[in-house]
């Protein structure tokens, strides 16, 4: 303005080349005043002039002023030059003014500076900012002279239209045609490769601008951390960013962020320590990546310290801020310091919302978390499928089916419950809340085909025992090319053992092998815990050993094997080598080797683990551990001494205290000592009908008569249902059960007749029925026939007229087998050549050569 003021003094203010610096200036400085002023003072304005005023509107951003300034000169005639259309086509490309585009475009054309370079370069731009990409790309093809100025504009404008693939495309091409990419080629293309998170191109265009001799200015060298950050590329990003010789707060941030993005949180707070140390000040994005890492590791006090830095930087109340801060609390389980830092937000939306109820959910606080959702609901607060997800994991822990129902409802009302995520969500709780029509419906319901949905089906069904369902799903997702994922693998694993399915389970196996999943620990464990309760403790051995990194489930899976077959010898030096590699115990593990100890009649040895497992292990007795001991005692007709271990236990016994005690009663015939536990459990547990059944077994084989109808009297008054005893067997991939004189089967005449052919052969052999644990009181051949009749017996028929001669028959049982059916099996194992396992309620039976693995101790 002085200078100005000098021109105005020597009489120089109306030359126009000095009149037009002086507009460029002022424009420039956005004194749009005094430039319009010069313009309309000039007794000719030229285009010049005009043009340095449109120009200065455009670079600071009055595209309204700069369109109202090139009408004008429009309307006064003022011919327009390669300078004005630059200037013009970039306010319309702001405005994404197509109309007015398209009228300066045609001007070009008619005044003939289309073919000019820098015009054709704008109007590549303007076409493809206004989403007319085919148009950009054939005017860029008219360019005649086609430099890097033209191709930046092309694939830049592909790169604001999110159109990232297209535009390395561009850039590939660029190259190949022989024109040298600048600094702002190199620079875009870069975020584009940090968009993709494609390390491999950033890596080629980083030996690219080495090649070339380009050095890397700052805007670059923080392209390229972000690049190789965003990528994985965490070794590159960090070599890339200490060649930069002063990095700023974007360099710190970009190579901090990956770090985080990548699990690298360790490295991430010693580059925050560095950052620090070298007097950069880490702004709200560095401390938000901070907050990530602290969360991820768990560093809580230095959570603590980045919270009073961000509210010295008074940013703690910035909603991105404070929903790290609620994110790490929760993720520290610090969720009282969770609920204040939300609490003092001014202002919470749907984020900071499901921050606070995802980690209300993440630390077990389900109700919590779900009556903030309820909150939220009745203040009519915004929510999303996100908000619908996280409650239903702890609507799904809470087995809360009610609300499950209503939050179905809930997010049909809402308009989101076509969404993938809440789909999956309500069907998986549906699943584990054990409403499976519901979970059904929603699944045969769904407009599309995905692994999570099936996981949530196949996972549900294995664990409440439809393990048929399960198995018939997985065919399903077959069917649909969905391939599996460990997950699944053990999922179907379970649900094989449950059924008892070896030939299924086998099959599964050699999926797992070919789909690469051996190497995952939890589909391994299953695999041991598969062929263990399928009655193939050789072939539980052998997956157990090829687990490479055995963890305490694995050696938990393998010692229960073991003990379920009544190897309790092999099961507790399993359990001293697992101790020697240092792998402690966990209460499981020690139920495991009770239990095995139990069911090879070691009671020394289980009394001395039982009374030293807090000593040796620091684990305190439960009511399982106690119920084991009981149970073992009792077996071995220690009666006085069990029922002294009741007596002395520090909390009141449960059901399966005195279920073993019940247990004992019947095996030793003591009247007195079942009567006593009968009637605790009608106390505890009067709607199972075990406890009747024993009871009535007891007086059964004292012929006590008289008792047994009032046993069976007192079911009838109390409507407790006996349940009834079911037998399944595989044969060719299928399921077979059976229940008590079933004849539903297909082969039932043929079934018979095989139980009929074996009785005779094993009168011959000196086979007697063991009429005296029939409960009914009827005449002896009813009794037999009754006998004859079990479930087992049947599915044992059924296996030998359906497997070929000499294999094994493996057949589950839902109860306790019973003392005439252990003995039939004795006597057809041997008369039949074939070995018969049997699992029932308790453990493994393996009948082979007249004789069974329990030893008669079941």
């Amino acid at each position: 303005m002085e200078l100005h003021a000098h021109l105005i003094k020597f009489g120089f203010s109306r030359h126009p080349s000095l009149r037009n610096h002086l507009v460029t200036l002022y424009s420039k400085c956005c004194r749009f005043g005094y430039a319009r002023k010069l313009v309309d003072e000039s007794s000719e304005p030229d285009v010049v002039s005009w043009s340095s005023l449109l120009s200065g509107y455009v670079q600071n951003g009055f595209v309204e002023e700069a369109l109202l300034v090139f009408n004008e000169m429009f309307l006064l005639g003022v011919k327009c030059n390669e300078y004005t259309f630059p200037s013009v086509l970039k306010a319309c490309s702001m405005k994404r003014d197509l109309n007015m585009g398209r009228k300066v475009h045609g001007m070009a054309v008619v005044t003939g500076f289309e073919s000019d370079g820098f015009v054709g370069n704008t109007l590549v731009v303007m076409y493809a900012k206004c989403g007319l990409l085919d148009d950009s790309k054939r005017l860029f093809g008219g360019i005649v002279e086609q430099n890097v100025v033209s191709w930046n504009a092309l694939f830049s404008s592909y790169v604001q239209s999110e159109l990232r693939g297209e535009a390395v495309d561009l850039f590939k091409e660029m190259v190949r045609s022989g024109i040298r990419p600048n600094e702002f080629s190199i620079s875009i293309i870069l975020n584009v490769c940090a968009g993709l998170q494609d390390g491999g191109l950033g890596k080629t265009l980083h030996g690219l601008m080495l090649k070339m001799g380009l050095d890397l200015d700052q805007f670059s060298a923080n392209a390229l951390v972000d690049t190789y950050s965003k990528a994985g590329e965490i070794v590159g990003a960090v070599a890339v960013f200490q060649e930069i010789a002063h990095p700023d707060v974007v360099s710190w941030n970009a190579v901090i962020a990956g770090c985080v993005l990548h699990d690298r949180n360790d490295l991430a707070l010693v580059l925050l320590d560095e950052m620090n140390s070298s007097g950069t000040s880490p702004n709200m994005f560095t401390l938000s990546s901070a907050l990530k890492a602290c969360a991820a590791i768990g560093c809580k006090e230095l959570g603590r310290q980045l919270h009073s830095s961000l509210i010295k930087m008074d940013a703690d109340s910035d909603l991105f801020a404070s929903v790290g801060l609620i994110d790490m609390y929760s993720k520290c389980e610090m969720m009282d310091d969770a609920r204040r830092a939300y609490d003092s937000m001014p202002k919470k939306d749907v984020i900071a919302w499901n921050a606070l109820i995802s980690g209300y959910s993440q630390c077990g606080d389900d109700s919590e978390a779900v009556s903030l959702f309820s909150k939220m609901y009745n203040e009519d607060i915004d929510f999303n499928h996100t908000t619908i997800s996280t409650v239903l994991k702890s609507v799904a822990s809470l087995q809360a089916i009610k609300v499950c129902k209503q939050i179905h409802t809930i997010s049909i009302k809402s308009g989101i419950y076509s969404d993938f995520y809440v789909i999956n969500s309500l069907l998986d709780t549906y699943g584990k809340c054990n409403h499976m029509d519901e979970a059904s419906k929603i699944f045969q319901e769904r407009t599309w085909e995905d692994l999570v949905a099936y996981t949530s089906m196949i996972t549900a069904y294995s664990q409440y025992g439809d393990g048929e369902e399960a198995l018939k799903l997985y065919l399903q997702m077959q069917d649909a090319d969905i391939k599996p994922d460990p997950f699944i693998c053990s999922s179907l694993l379970n649900a094989c053992a449950k059924l008892s399915a070896y030939e299924k389970g086998k099959q599964l196996h050699v999926h797992a092998i070919k789909f690469g999943f051996m190497g995952d620990i939890f589909a391994s464990n299953s695999l041991v815990n598969m062929y263990a309760k399928c009655g193939s403790i050789e072939d539980a051995d052998r997956a157990f050993f090829e687990i490479p990194n055995r963890g305490i489930v694995s050696w938990s899976a393998m010692i229960g094997g073991y003990a379920q077959h009544g190897h309790g010898k092999e099961a507790l030096q399993l359990f001293n080598q697992m101790l020697r590699d240092g792998v402690p115990p966990n209460h499981i593990t020690l139920v495991s080797v009770l239990c095995a100890c139990n069911h090879a009649g070691l009671v020394n040895e289980g009394r001395q683990y039982f009374e030293k497992m807090e000593e040796m292990f620091g684990i305190k007795p439960t009511q399982e551990h106690y119920a084991c001991m009981i149970d073992i005692l009792g077996r071995s007709g220690k009666l006085n001494e069990a029922m002294e271990l009741v007596n002395s236990i520090p909390f009141e016994a449960d059901g399966s205290v005195w279920g073993a005690l019940l247990g004992a009663a019947r095996i030793h015939k003591n009247i007195e000592l079942g009567q006593k536990a009968a009637e605790m459990l009608f106390d505890l547990e009067p709607d199972k009908s075990g406890t009747h059944v024993l009871l009535a077994n007891i007086y059964a084989s004292a012929g006590m008569w008289e008792n047994v109808a009032k046993v069976r009297k007192l079911m009838k008054d109390s409507k407790v249902k006996k349940e009834p005893g079911m037998s399944w067997i595989e044969i060719k991939d299928k399921v077979y059960t059976f229940i008590v004189g079933d004849r539903s089967h297909s082969r039932s005449d043929e079934i018979y007749a095989k139980l009929d052919q074996l009785g005779n052969l094993l009168s011959k052999a000196g086979y007697s029925p063991v009429v005296e644990i029939d409960i009914h009181n009827v005449n002896r051949s009813e009794k037999e026939k009754l006998l004859y009749h079990h479930s087992e017996k049947l599915a044992v028929a059924f296996g030998l007229i359906a497997t070929p001669p000499g294999a094994p028959i493996r057949v589950k049982k839902n109860l306790r087998i019973c003392v005439d059916c252990h003995i039939f099996f004795k006597f057809v194992c041997k008369i039949v050549s074939r070995e018969i396992i049997v699992r029932d309620i308790n453990r493994f039976h393996h009948f082979k050569d007249g004789s069974c693995s329990c030893g008669d101790y079941w």
